[in-house]
């Protein structure tokens, strides 16, 4: 049998093998190309590039935009301003638990790596492939580092490529813990926070120093995506970010098995805890924001990037006093007040109760046009009857009001014939209170404000303000913005004019009514009355002011004439353009600001001298360098001097009097206190009501009213709710504080029968009585019949008694020519923060005067 078989060519093999082994060649000497291509182009980039990398003085002389910090005397933060918050740390000072949760949850290998972890990367390129999504990142911080401080957050190779070069070049100068100290004070962490320091005081309110693991991990766990990952826009989420943490803190040997478990159990409480000291930043608002306002007057725009720490005059045990005894004192009057209906409506689907995640959404939507108001928290009313409401504050948070007291209050709303406008009924927007222990009360947001003001009379430094109900419910401080008529608050001013014109306080004078014509007052008829419409034949000036008698403080205006009295008042801070030369002044009725009234009785509580108030003590740069100071006006300085010293111990001990025995006796019985000196304000048809009282130590006005002026009631006095919240005030402020003896008596007071006199109007030529003359009621024979005992001239003294008239306010409060406050043009606060930072002041400047509007 014949076998066919192909032959093959002899040379066909290696004519083969050689075409394999030159394709390879080539492919090897253009990979070599390419390669050397590749490097050349690197180089040259790298060349090209690494020289115009940013210098890294700039980091390690790091100078981030900083914000204006406002804190109390005390040093409790109470204001922050700025679009960055920031408190900036050195190393050491941030806690070891602190670093090891933001290695565990950033960069494990930080301290082990030359800037880019290649194991990470790789570890991250595998995770994404096989999960096939880029939800792995393999960022070292150093790199965050790089694009944070310098570089774009664009997604472009070139930008990738700077990072990159950047992050060896901070990793070739900066040590790991440089590295690691600008990661954790400069990365963006919510909520305007920058750096942990701020986020553990935005998102737990207390410092980083304090925080336990279980916080660490969660502030820890932020840097991933700051909105997505914070506890207060998703609180689920957050936590599972945090148990992530703590597992990588337990794996890597930083917490044991035993702090492992009690971290994962912690409750957290987010936001500023109740009892943190920072809690007087909810409280402090309306100093905060006045401070700001003064520093801004003298740094402008830079007043929220460098770094500015403003140490006011305030004390956070006062101001957190003060807030509570106004909020107590407006939420007692509209309890008592009728009760308005519900503060709107919604729609409520039925069935939403159980559809959790819907009817939240339904709560969260009505808050935004009835916000929470500290403790009051707008619910809406599931079921009402008149012995029962039902109220949801969230899904989860259902309360039932029974206690029938509650109820009474929003009785007229329960009733089956309330009209649709006031009925609670299911929809109605309500607002509750937690009372304690778990009880609830239904009350309406309050219309009534208040104004708190409290000072020290010895220099005039500002310890407590308090300008409204709410302060997110608008900015305008009562203290300083609102002027109001003081009503009888005005009425030691016109005694102690009369005491300097020759009366004395024993000087009788008729409490009887007498009516004047249009003729006589130059426009029209004007009848006085007494509060309770009781008169007597004659009071004593001083027992006249324990009673608060109109009638004898008119009789003392004409006296003094309206002119002498409203030029006297200017002595004690008014501005006397607010007060017309009109007799219904003696009455009260010009305007005052809470502020001019609570200085004007400093003047009595410190021996007669006008000290100007002031707010802020010290402005420092981070480094605690003092840039302003304040220039106080002390009292004993003849410069500030306001009134005769006699006159000031005399009003003194009346004022005291008024306090012990008058309309303001429930001080002493509350205070027991033997140096309290003060004086109840009610004007007509009670639209405002005022207290102001005062011990050497410290003087406090409260004034209640509504913004627009209406009545509060015919039961309201000043004696009532003004001193009600003044009490509440003042209670708490004095504990502790030692009383002080009274002043010795001044040269010049002649003492008989228990009473005083002045040296040069002695017993027997002193103004022994005013009174009207029953034939007649002009002025002329009013003063014709004001005259001593002993039947001699007329003994009113003339306006000018040697003392200086003018207003006098130290450097540091500089005063318009006509006596006023000037008040810096101050925009509302930056929303940005501005570049560029300003050389501070060679010498510490004066500090700007408190801003009251004309």
């Amino acid at each position: 049998m014949n076998t066919r078989h192909r032959s093959t060519p002899p040379d066909a093999a290696p004519a083969s093998r050689f075409s394999i082994k030159r394709l390879v060649v080539r492919l090897a000497v253009l990979c070599a190309g390419l390669g050397a291509c590749v490097v050349i182009m690197l180089g040259l980039a790298f060349a090209i590039t690494w020289p115009s990398l940013p210098e890294l003085h700039a980091v390690t002389n790091y100078r981030p935009s900083v914000p204006l910090r406002i804190y109390t005397a005390d040093k409790v933060l109470i204001g922050e301003y700025g679009v960055e918050h920031r408190n900036v740390l050195r190393f050491d000072e941030f806690p070891e638990v602190m670093r090891h949760a933001i290695l565990a949850a950033e960069d494990s290998n930080f301290y082990q790596h030359t800037g880019v972890d290649f194991m990470g990367v790789a570890r991250a390129t595998l995770k994404n492939t096989m999960r096939m999504s880029a939800s792995e990142g393999a960022s070292t911080i150093t790199m965050q580092v790089a694009r944070n401080f310098y570089l774009s957050s664009e997604k472009t190779f070139l930008r990738k490529f700077y990072e990159l070069l950047f992050t060896y070049k901070i990793e070739s100068e900066l040590s790991k813990d440089q590295i690691l100290e600008l990661y954790m004070n400069q990365i963006y962490l919510g909520h305007r926070a920058y750096g942990f320091s701020a986020a553990a005081r935005t998102y737990f309110g207390k410092p980083l120093a304090e925080v336990t693991p279980a916080e660490a991990a969660m502030l820890a766990g932020l840097p991933k995506a700051p909105s997505a990952y914070n506890p207060i826009a998703n609180l689920k989420r957050a936590t599972l970010r945090q148990h992530y943490v703590l597992g990588r803190m337990r794996t890597l040997g930083y917490l044991n098995e035993a702090d492992y478990q009690t971290a994962m159990n912690q409750p957290l409480s987010i936001g500023r805890a109740d009892d943190s000291p920072d809690r007087v930043a909810n409280h402090g608002e309306y100093p905060s924001e006045l401070a700001r306002q003064l520093v801004y007057s003298v740094y402008g725009d830079e007043t929220y990037s460098k770094g500015l720490d403003v140490y006011t005059t305030i004390d956070s045990k006062d101001q957190r006093a003060a807030y509570q005894s106004v909020r107590n004192g407006v939420l007692d009057y509209t309890r008592r007040a009728a009760y308005p209906g519900p503060e709107g409506r919604i729609e409520l689907p039925n069935g939403i109760e159980k559809d959790a995640e819907a009817f939240d959404d339904l709560l969260d939507d009505m808050r935004t046009s009835h916000p929470n108001s500290d403790d009051l928290i707008a619910g809406v009313v599931l079921a009402a009857s008149p012995t029962e409401v039902t109220v949801a504050v969230r899904a989860d948070n259902i309360i039932k009001i029974t206690d029938k007291k509650v109820l009474a209050v929003v009785a007229r709303a329960l009733a089956p014939k309330a009209n649709d406008d006031l009925k609670l009924s299911r929809g109605a927007v309500v607002y509750v209170r937690n009372t304690g222990d778990d009880n609830w009360e239904i009350l309406n947001m309050p219309a009534l404000q208040a104004a708190l003001i409290s000072m020290a009379p010895e220099n005039g430094a500002i310890k407590a303000m308090v300008g409204g109900f709410d302060f997110s419910r608008g900015k305008f401080n009562r203290v300083t913005q609102a002027w109001r008529q003081p009503g009888s608050n005005i009425k030691p001013f016109l005694y102690a004019a009369g005491l300097e014109r020759g009366l004395t306080p024993s000087t009788e004078i008729s409490d009887q009514p007498f009516t004047m014509t249009a003729a006589q007052t130059g426009s029209r008829a004007w009848a006085p009355k007494n509060d309770n419409n009781r008169y007597e034949p004659y009071l004593t000036l001083r027992q006249a002011l324990y009673r608060s008698k109109n009638m004898v403080s008119i009789r003392i205006m004409q006296a003094i004439t309206p002119e002498y009295g409203r030029e006297y008042f200017s002595r004690f801070g008014f501005d006397k353009n607010r007060w017309p030369a009109v007799l219904p002044i003696a009455l009260g009725a010009g305007s005052a600001t809470p502020l001019q009234v609570v200085n004007a009785y400093s003047v009595f509580a410190n021996g007669g001298y006008r000290v100007a108030p002031f707010l802020i003590d010290r402005v420092t740069d981070r480094s605690g360098k003092v840039l302003m100071t304040a220039q106080p006006d002390v009292a004993g300085d003849n410069a500030v001097r306001a009134i005769d010293p006699r006159t000031a111990w005399l009003m003194n001990d009346i004022l005291r009097g008024v306090a012990r025995y008058g309309t303001g006796a429930r001080s002493y019985r509350t205070l027991k206190r033997d140096d309290v000196g003060g004086k109840t304000g009610t004007t007509n048809d009670s639209v405002d009501v005022w207290f102001s009282g005062y011990t050497p130590k410290l003087a406090t006005t409260v004034w209640m009213g509504f913004d627009q002026p209406r009545s509060l009631g015919s039961t309201e006095f000043g004696s009532g709710l003004a001193l009600s919240a003044w009490l509440d005030y003042m209670q708490p402020a004095l504990k502790g504080v030692p009383v002080t003896p009274p002043p010795s008596r001044p040269e010049g007071l002649l003492v008989e029968n228990g009473e005083y006199y002045y040296a040069e109007f002695p017993p027997g030529q002193s103004v022994a009585s005013l009174d009207l003359p029953s034939d007649e009621s002009s002025l002329d024979a009013f003063l014709n019949n004001a005259r001593p005992a002993d039947g001699s001239g007329m003994m009113i003294r003339p306006m000018d008694n040697g003392l200086n008239n003018s207003s006098s306010v130290t450097p540091a409060m500089p005063a318009n020519p006509d006596g006023a406050i000037p008040v810096p043009q101050a925009p509302p606060p930056r929303s940005q923060s501005p570049a560029g930072n300003a050389s501070p002041a060679a010498q510490p400047v004066p500090i700007p005067a408190i801003p009251v509007p004309r």
